[in-house]
Protein backbone atom coordinates (compact mmCIF):
# COMPACT_ATOMS: atom_id res chain seq x y z
CA UNK A 1 0.00 0.00 0.00
CA UNK A 2 3.57 2.39 0.69
CA UNK A 3 3.48 2.49 -2.95
CA UNK A 4 0.12 3.13 -3.94
CA UNK A 5 0.09 5.82 -1.53
CA UNK A 6 3.80 7.61 -2.96
CA UNK A 7 2.03 7.22 -6.67
CA UNK A 8 -1.06 8.74 -6.32
CA UNK A 9 0.93 11.76 -3.91
CA UNK A 10 3.01 11.98 -7.29
CA UNK A 11 -0.18 12.10 -9.65
CA UNK A 12 -1.67 14.79 -7.40
CA UNK A 13 1.76 17.28 -7.14
CA UNK A 14 1.61 16.75 -11.08
CA UNK A 15 -1.91 17.20 -10.77
CA UNK A 16 -2.21 20.84 -8.60
CA UNK A 17 0.83 22.57 -11.20
CA UNK A 18 -1.07 21.58 -14.24
CA UNK A 19 0.84 18.68 -15.86
CA UNK A 20 -2.35 16.87 -16.55
CA UNK A 21 -0.56 15.58 -20.00
CA UNK A 22 2.24 14.66 -18.49
CA UNK A 23 0.20 12.96 -15.55
CA UNK A 24 -1.51 10.78 -17.65
CA UNK A 25 0.68 9.68 -19.59
CA UNK A 26 2.90 8.25 -16.46
CA UNK A 27 0.01 6.94 -14.24
CA UNK A 28 -2.59 5.86 -16.62
CA UNK A 29 -2.40 2.28 -18.09
CA UNK A 30 -2.91 1.69 -21.95
CA UNK A 31 -6.15 0.20 -21.81
CA UNK A 32 -7.75 2.91 -19.15
CA UNK A 33 -11.34 2.75 -18.80
CA UNK A 34 -13.01 6.19 -17.71
CA UNK A 35 -16.24 7.68 -16.97
CA UNK A 36 -17.85 10.61 -15.90
CA UNK A 37 -20.75 10.41 -13.78
CA UNK A 38 -23.19 7.78 -15.99
CA UNK A 39 -21.94 8.66 -19.67
CA UNK A 40 -20.60 6.12 -21.63
CA UNK A 41 -17.31 4.86 -20.49
CA UNK A 42 -14.27 5.88 -22.76
CA UNK A 43 -11.67 2.98 -23.29
CA UNK A 44 -8.05 3.32 -23.85
CA UNK A 45 -5.21 5.64 -23.61
CA UNK A 46 -5.32 7.55 -27.64
CA UNK A 47 -8.91 7.77 -27.03
CA UNK A 48 -8.96 9.38 -23.49
CA UNK A 49 -5.41 11.05 -23.99
CA UNK A 50 -7.41 12.76 -27.79
CA UNK A 51 -10.29 13.86 -24.82
CA UNK A 52 -7.89 15.14 -22.50
CA UNK A 53 -5.71 17.42 -24.78
CA UNK A 54 -9.21 19.00 -26.26
CA UNK A 55 -10.33 20.03 -22.64
CA UNK A 56 -6.91 21.24 -21.83
CA UNK A 57 -6.58 22.99 -24.93
CA UNK A 58 -9.85 24.81 -23.80
CA UNK A 59 -8.48 26.04 -20.53
CA UNK A 60 -6.95 29.42 -21.12
CA UNK A 61 -6.61 30.47 -17.32
CA UNK A 62 -5.80 27.71 -14.97
CA UNK A 63 -6.30 28.60 -11.07
CA UNK A 64 -5.51 25.63 -9.32
CA UNK A 65 -6.62 22.26 -8.51
CA UNK A 66 -6.70 21.44 -4.95
CA UNK A 67 -6.99 17.48 -3.52
CA UNK A 68 -9.49 17.88 -0.34
CA UNK A 69 -8.88 14.49 0.47
CA UNK A 70 -7.30 11.34 -0.30
CA UNK A 71 -8.10 7.64 0.57
CA UNK A 72 -5.80 4.91 -0.01
CA UNK A 73 -7.34 1.09 -0.07
CA UNK A 74 -6.31 -2.18 -1.58
CA UNK A 75 -5.55 -1.09 -5.14
CA UNK A 76 -7.52 1.51 -5.12
CA UNK A 77 -7.53 5.34 -4.89
CA UNK A 78 -9.74 8.21 -4.05
CA UNK A 79 -9.46 11.67 -4.56
CA UNK A 80 -11.76 14.79 -3.53
CA UNK A 81 -10.55 17.63 -5.81
CA UNK A 82 -11.33 21.43 -5.98
CA UNK A 83 -10.92 22.90 -9.62
CA UNK A 84 -10.96 26.12 -11.00
CA UNK A 85 -10.45 27.58 -14.29
CA UNK A 86 -11.55 29.37 -17.33
CA UNK A 87 -12.67 27.36 -20.11
CA UNK A 88 -12.75 29.57 -23.19
CA UNK A 89 -16.02 28.30 -24.48
CA UNK A 90 -17.75 27.75 -21.07
CA UNK A 91 -16.16 30.95 -19.08
CA UNK A 92 -14.99 30.14 -15.42
CA UNK A 93 -15.44 26.48 -13.91
CA UNK A 94 -15.46 25.92 -9.91
CA UNK A 95 -16.79 22.60 -8.87
CA UNK A 96 -15.97 19.63 -6.59
CA UNK A 97 -15.22 16.39 -8.37
CA UNK A 98 -14.41 12.96 -6.55
CA UNK A 99 -11.87 10.70 -8.26
CA UNK A 100 -11.82 6.89 -7.69
CA UNK A 101 -9.49 5.03 -8.85
CA UNK A 102 -8.13 1.19 -9.77
CA UNK A 103 -4.96 0.69 -9.95
CA UNK A 104 -3.19 -2.47 -11.48
CA UNK A 105 0.94 -3.20 -11.51
CA UNK A 106 1.50 0.58 -10.82
CA UNK A 107 -1.41 2.03 -13.01
CA UNK A 108 -4.67 3.38 -13.25
CA UNK A 109 -6.40 0.38 -15.25
CA UNK A 110 -10.21 2.17 -14.35
CA UNK A 111 -11.57 6.12 -13.38
CA UNK A 112 -14.89 6.96 -12.58
CA UNK A 113 -15.52 10.46 -11.75
CA UNK A 114 -18.18 11.85 -10.03
CA UNK A 115 -19.70 15.58 -10.14
CA UNK A 116 -22.51 17.54 -9.77
CA UNK A 117 -22.98 21.72 -11.40
CA UNK A 118 -20.20 22.92 -11.97
CA UNK A 119 -20.88 26.33 -11.78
Amino acid sequence: MNLLIEKISDLNDMMMQGAFLEAFEAFYDEDIVIQVNDDRPVIGKELNRISKKNQIDNIIDFKSAKPLKVTVGEQSTMVEWHINYVDKLLGEKCFTQVAVQDWSDGKIIKEKLYCGGKN
